[in-house]
């Protein structure tokens, strides 16, 4: 151990003793999985993280709501760091978490090991649970297999104020990253992923304004876009096509899938937020000196708007946007008109694309009277939301699945897309719905490409309307809810029941947490 990290190490132990009082406090409240987000926000801010949780708060802005009904948001950056070559990934949180959060991951095709640090009350009072995780932290930073260690402090080590950022910021040329993604203080998965790739942008213009860096697999011979967002593969590639007119070609997509790639991401022309949440990457770019252009390529307008907009922040002579649009804007017209969708259709999701989803589908020829994102309005978001409302369309940041559900009420489409609970709600009404995050967020959107790449999926599902018809008529008189199946007697709702076992469950919990403190 060098002399520089055998210093920190002395510096963390004293540090950590510091806090004993507050993690005590947060042990003894119950501040765990259960506790709620006032108890953990409280909690964490007493314990350091005060600053932490005052970005997110500026960089993530809840709704009227305290969070959208999504999935764990660290499973957002958990993904982000799965995806990453030579890059070792490990959890800091309750045992149940990193189960749920490792399950999720390798149901959606993660091939790597997740890295899990388990801690108990001890280990979170007497400040054990750091030393733990740096321990790990230096058996692991191995340059041979790795050129980054990403640590995510989960909810109650971030609540208790683990603190990642004493760790050393390289061990053995190995980089280490840590990072706090509490449930009460990021609202979405989808802005999780912002966390993780905004602090390995942060990493890597620093190294970049230090000295020369690592150079990419391939190098683009023209200035390049910097793609801001998961996408379908072949979107980037249609996206590089309509910039090649223009001079320019589309660079690497950020969360990148390499460390190189952030140097090539930062030294790019300008960068489309395709995604428009990305609030903490937007930052970096905006260091490293980039502008930053919101919406995506989608749709003949939605293209013409886009190419335009880019154009102009790179400088690009009109005679060049106009040649890439009179190239490519009569072959996206025609693929829309080739695959035309008829229907009433409300779309909403926890993506963060849902307004390009929707402006497709209006393009394509559907009535789309709501589109509810569960990500927050932001800059990059306007053009897209300035279209739609033009068009007549409610726009629900930051929705709720009750507005969700309540839109499906309101405006009775033919189609409904949207997220697991909102599909089944449709179905059980005969409507038939999609699932958007593996329906329609897998598939290409931009270009000729992405114009007809819904109809069919789409009008599949439309066609379906009277086949769920058939199956209503078919199961009519066997039930919902406590009444589901086939009786001799119908059960009888009985609540009393329900909230005397109720309140059975709160005391026993209660005693269950008394014993352990």
């Amino acid at each position: 151990m060098s002399e520089r990290v055998s210093s920190e190490a002395i510096y963390d132990s004293a540090a950590s003793g510091a806090e004993d009082a507050v993690v005590a406090d947060v042990v003894s409240a119950g501040a765990g999985c259960h506790a709620g987000a006032a108890e953990l926000q409280k909690a964490a801010a007493s314990a350091g993280k005060s600053e932490v949780l005052e970005r997110y708060a500026q960089d993530y802005p809840k709704g009227p709501h305290d969070q959208p009904q999504s999935m764990c948001p660290a499973f957002g950056s958990l993904r982000v760091g799965l995806r990453m070559r030579r890059t070792a990934t490990i959890l800091s949180g309750s045992a149940c978490c990193v189960y749920g959060l490792t399950f999720t991951s390798h149901f959606y095709g993660a091939r790597r090991t997740v890295g899990y640090v388990p801690f108990n009350s001890e280990t979170l009072v007497t400040g054990k649970l750091f030393e733990d995780i740096r321990e790990a932290v230096f058996k692991l930073a191995d340059p041979e297999h790795y050129d980054t260690i990403i640590i995510t402090n989960l909810c109650v080590p971030t609540a208790s104020g683990v603190p990642l950022q004493l760790l050393p910021k390289e061990i053995n040329g190995v980089r280490i990253i840590g990072i706090d993604v509490p449930g009460f203080g990021i609202p979405t998965h989808a802005e999780a992923k912002d966390v993780l790739a905004g602090a390995m942008l942060k990493y890597a213009r620093n190294e970049a304004e230090q000295g020369p860096v690592a150079a990419p697999r391939e190098r683009s011979a023209l200035p390049t876009i910097t793609l801001l967002g998961e996408m379908f593969p072949a979107d980037p590639v249609g996206i590089g096509m309509m910039l090649e007119p223009m001079g320019l070609a589309a660079g690497p997509v950020v969360p990148t899938r390499e460390w190189r790639e952030l140097y090539s991401a930062l030294d790019c022309a300008a960068v489309a937020a395709v995604h428009p949440f990305y609030t903490a990457s937007v930052r970096e770019f905006e260091a490293a000196g980039r502008k930053v252009v919101g919406s995506a390529p989608v749709g003949r307008d939605g293209t013409a708007a886009w190419l335009d907009a880019i154009g102009a922040a790179c400088g690009i002579a009109q005679d060049k946007i106009n040649a890439s649009k009179n190239k490519w804007l009569p072959a996206i017209a025609g693929a829309l008109a080739g695959s035309p969708i008829k229907g009433r259709v409300t779309v909403s999701g926890y993506e963060g694309s849902e307004l390009l989803v929707a402006r497709l589908l209006i393009e394509s020829g559907a009535d789309v009277p709501y589109v509810g994102t569960a990500c927050p309005r932001t800059q990059w978001s306007d053009p897209d939301r300035a279209w739609l409302e033009s068009k007549g369309v409610r726009i629900q940041y930051r929705a709720s699945l009750e507005q969700d559900i309540a839109a499906i009420e309101e405006f009775g489409p033919d189609l409904a897309i949207g997220t697991t609970p909102v599909v089944q709600h449709a179905k059980e009404r005969s409507i038939p719905a999609l699932y958007f995050t593996n329906l329609i967020s897998a598939r290409p959107l931009m270009g000729p490409a992405g114009a007809g790449s819904l109809a069919t999926v789409i009008n599949s599902a439309l066609a379906n309307k009277e086949r769920f018809g058939r199956m209503t008529e078919f199961f009519e008189g066997v039930g919902s809810g406590h009444t589901a199946g086939v009786w001799e007697e119908t059960p009888q709702d009985r609540p009393e029941f329900k909230a005397r076992y109720a309140a059975k469950m709160k005391a026993a919990s209660a005693a269950e947490e008394a014993v352990g403190t």
